[in-house]
């Protein structure tokens, strides 16, 4: 089995960049985490995963929008490792 790496680019609340970023890092483990502005100070969350190709990343798209203060997520990338 491979392994498969998702970008993940979440928006959240206005201000709550550094809360939600904090609680994704604690609760989902990821590979990586970032915060990146994006244009007239909304700033997005960029979230990285590697899991086997098996597992589904709806999984972790759900888990992203349980975590509260997250208006959207949506697949940036996705390719096999």
């Amino acid at each position: 089995m491979g392994k498969v790496a998702v970008l993940f680019k979440v928006y959240t609340d206005e201000g709550r960049e550094e809360a939600v970023s904090k609680e994704i890092s604690e609760k989902l483990k990821p590979q990586g985490i970032q915060l990146e502005d994006i244009a007239f100070g909304i700033k997005v969350i960029k979230v990285l995963f590697v899991h086997d190709d098996s597992e589904g990343s709806s999984v972790l798209e759900e888990n992203l929008r349980k975590v509260n203060g997250v208006r959207e997520v949506e697949v940036a990338e996705e390719s096999l490792v």
